[in-house]
């Protein structure tokens, strides 16, 4: 004779869904009727990722090559040029990681690594060509371009390191925190990252060029310089991360996630 189950008694006899299959980070999400869901597991794709990326490599070649060769003194400071706009590279990068996770911030990474390595090519042959006869430029472009491939090597190293810096501290600190207090992890990522950043690269690109005490007020000046520009553009952070947030769909924890920069860069 048949059995027929009602349907509460399928539901209680459905097989419970195995533990593995649970985002842990579903536990972070504080409201979950704002369309944006707390997950540890990244979607194929994203609709505004590729532009971000765009906009971080372009600050990021931009800022080495003009800005960076250029000593400025302004109200008694001494400062690179590039802190001017360079830190925008850094607010695109905290953007990076807090919206779309250590996985792809590490594929931009290497995306501006190798953008930094053609840049430091095209510019030694392009100086190296011989010019034309009737080109008078090329005393003044050997003077801007000349020590590019010191710059780019020491932008390469202190990018690289500063860069992977900024985006583990950034993604470690989104964990323990649970998803709040934004401000402390994009100041702190930042604190940290720029600082090693700093630390690397003046000393590599200018000393021997600039005394060692410009090259100590720099790094130190610059340090602090970033650091105030990170603060005084942390509502522009709040603003750009929970528009992209909510135009994404999802809010990525880094749980699961190998942070070595030689992991595989395409996110699993």
């Amino acid at each position: 004779m048949g059995i027929a189950l009602t349907g509460e008694a399928m539901e209680n006899t459905a097989p419970a869904a195995p533990a593995s299959r649970l985002d842990p980070a579903a536990a972070f999400d504080r409201d979950p009727t704002d369309g944006i869901t707390a997950t540890s597991r990244a979607p194929s794709s994203f609709r505004y990722y590729d532009l971000v990326m765009a906009g971080f490599v372009a600050i990021l070649l931009l800022s080495n090559l003009i800005g960076a060769a250029k000593l400025s003194t302004l109200g008694g400071f001494t400062f690179g040029a590039g802190i001017l706009f360079f830190p925008l590279g850094y607010v695109i990068g905290d953007v990076l990681t807090e919206v779309y996770g250590y996985a792809r911030a590490r594929r931009v990474i290497w995306t501006g690594f190798a953008a930094l390595v053609f840049m430091a090519f095209m510019s030694y042959v392009v100086v190296a060509m011989p010019p034309a006869e009737s080109w008078t430029g090329q005393a003044a472009y050997e003077e801007v371009f000349g020590s590019t491939w010191r710059i780019v090597v020491a932008s390469i190293t202190a990018f690289w390191a500063g860069e992977f810096v900024n985006s583990f501290v950034m993604a470690k600190m989104k964990v323990l925190t649970k998803g709040r207090l934004l401000w402390t992890r994009t100041i702190g990522s930042t604190f940290v990252g720029q600082g090693v950043d700093s630390l690397i690269f003046y000393p590599i690109a200018f000393l021997g060029i600039w005394t060692t005490q410009d090259v100590i007020t720099v790094i130190v000046t610059n340090w602090a310089l970033k650091v105030g520009w990170e603060i005084a553009l942390t509502p522009v952070t709040y603003l750009v991360v929970n528009k992209l947030k909510a135009a994404e769909g999802v809010d990525l924890y880094d749980l699961d996630t190998d942070f070595s920069p030689f992991a595989s860069s395409r996110p699993a």
